[in-house]
């Protein structure tokens, strides 16, 4: 334990210098690191929400829409289905968790719950005279909810990454409920704007064949749809489109959408690009269609109904409108990041000012120096020199666990600071306990070299093992927790790693090269 090779030494002295480079940067201002190289460590410590303040958003996915979405959807289907083994059928219509329809003729019911029997997965056929009822499953209800929840989370994790925000925490809570945590956010609202839209686009064609005014009075053609305008009509109130309900091209074969600027009258609008399955849709659908208007609906509005003048074969195109700059570039985020497959309902929003995260950083500060100053003085009233060699190795310590937080990129919580001070007062248990058996081997008359082997040997297997306790209590930790939980394992767990590199290596360094140099003949410890 006393012999050190050549290349355990340059390890130590590798890792100290590559924690002082890794840490440096957190007292550099972030203008400056900029400027660096790009090759030189420059990386800061990420701050949780509660140290640099932020929002708290918790959000509920409205599952009921998934459903009756789909529900929409199978009664398009069945609609189909009769009309083309043509089954006259009335009262057609979503109810609850199924879709219902009542066949005129009673000698088709037969041929007609054949057909709509296993329509759609997930379903089952419930029949009364020539009334028939596809109900979906209890379980298939569950299914769907669950993957429209983990959907929303991507989707969420999508839009808030392309806003720039670092750090974010997004994470489901319980059945229908999602988790957002973004520190540092100076404009909240736009970002519960950008979470509170659906951004589903979807391209029809426009009913010029039914009557808007006719439909406003209530008399909707079977197929179609009443839906309002972002542009406002002659009398102030939106302007009113009667779509047909079938979707032409949908949004999901978005691949590529950015805020660009008209070339004729230079406004600001949003470019898209289909993948090649939309693009050949898009094509199909404009080249039948020239001289209708083909609606763009973005979340149940229309945003314009252009005329088709010709072919658009190259599977891209534009939205224009009245859009601001901003409002281009968030729709574009919105298309780019996809879309959401159910609303989100803001159930709570917390904003977190950054004057309290300063007063958390100098209570964390006080804390620490607090606890750091305390043990330099233990360490040096009690051991003499071999504390002041400790107290070395300690320093070094908040020097690595900083690089590692840095390089790493792990956010740092309140908690985080409640795990550093932990770690100052464990960085020293390796050295106390390596100390006191030194001095026992002393009492029992061993020179000052043996004395040393002697206790660096017979004290290793106790600090691995009571080190290697306490990190796999960190990592349950981890793994187990969330929100602060986890932030105070993270520095735990880097601290328990630092702290065991310092004593056995750097510590043990330090009394080795002391010895070698000074050959004494007691030890003063």
């Amino acid at each position: 334990m006393v012999y050190f090779a050549k290349w355990k030494i340059i390890l130590v002295l590798v890792v100290c210098a590559l924690g002082v480079a890794f840490s440096a940067p957190n007292f550099l201002n972030r203008n400056l690191l900029d400027g660096l190289p790009g090759w030189l460590p420059n990386q800061q410590v990420s701050l949780g929400l509660d140290l640099q303040g932020g929002s708290h958003l918790l959000l509920e996915v409205d599952a009921r829409a998934v459903i009756r979405e789909s529900m929409e959807a199978l009664v398009d289907s069945m609609r189909v289905e009769l009309r083309k083994a043509r089954i006259p059928y009335k009262s057609l219509g979503v109810i609850g968790n199924g879709a219902t329809v009542t066949i005129k003729d009673s000698g088709k019911a037969e041929e007609a719950r054949k057909l709509l029997k296993g329509l759609v997965t997930g379903t089952q056929l419930e029949f009364d005279g020539n009334k028939i009822t596809l109900i979906m499953s209890e379980r298939e209800v569950r299914d769907r909810t669950t993957a429209a929840v983990l959907q929303s989370i991507e989707i969420v994790r999508r839009r808030v990454d392309e806003t720039g925000t670092r750090e974010p925490t997004i994470q489901r809570q319980g059945d229908d409920r999602i988790l957002v945590q973004l520190p540092g956010v100076n404009d909240p609202e736009r970002i519960k704007r950008l979470l509170g839209k659906t951004a589903k686009m979807t391209f029809h064609l426009v009913d010029q064949r039914n009557s808007v005014e006719a439909a406003l009075a209530g008399r909707v053609p079977p197929g179609s749809k009443l839906l309002p305008s972002d542009d406002a009509g002659p009398t102030g109130q939106p302007q009113m489109y009667l779509i047909r309900k079938r979707v032409m091209v949908s949004g999901d074969s978005l691949i590529d959408s950015q805020p660009s600027f008209d070339s004729r009258t230079n406004e600001p609008v949003v470019t898209f690009r289909f993948d090649s399955n939309g693009a050949k849709r898009f094509g199909s659908a404009t080249s039948k269609n020239v001289g209708k208007l083909f609606a763009i609906i973005l979340d149940g509005k229309v945003i314009s109904a252009p005329v088709i003048r010709e072919a658009i074969l190259g599977g891209s195109g534009q939205i224009s409108g009245a859009f601001t700059i901003q409002g281009a570039q968030d729709l574009s985020l919105l298309l780019r990041a996809g879309a959401l497959p159910a609303p989100l309902l803001i159930l709570e929003e917390r904003s977190v000012g950054p004057g309290l995260g300063a007063d958390s950083i100098a209570a964390g500060k006080i804390a620490s120096i607090i606890g750091m100053i305390a043990v330099v003085i233990f360490m040096v009233a009690a051991y003499g020199l071999f504390g002041f060699m400790a107290n070395a190795a300690l320093i070094m310590n908040i020097v690595l666990i900083l690089a590692g937080l840095s390089f790493l990129q792990a956010t740092l919580t309140l908690p985080g600071i409640a795990g550093i001070v932990l770690t100052i007062g464990m960085a020293v248990d390796a050295n106390v306990l390596v100390f006191e058996r030194i001095r026992e081997e002393v009492r029992a008359g061993r020179t000052p070299i043996s004395a040393v082997d002697a206790g660096y040997s017979r004290a290793f297997t106790t600090i691995i093992d009571a080190n290697l306790t306490t990190l796999i209590a960190a990592l349950l930790l981890y793994v187990f927790g969330s929100g602060p939980v986890r932030g105070f394992a993270v520095t735990l767990s880097i601290g328990i790693v630092t702290s065991m590199f310092t004593a056995i290596m750097l510590t043990r360094l330090l009394v080795v090269v002391w010895l070698r140099r000074t050959k004494p003949e007691t030890l003063p410890v």
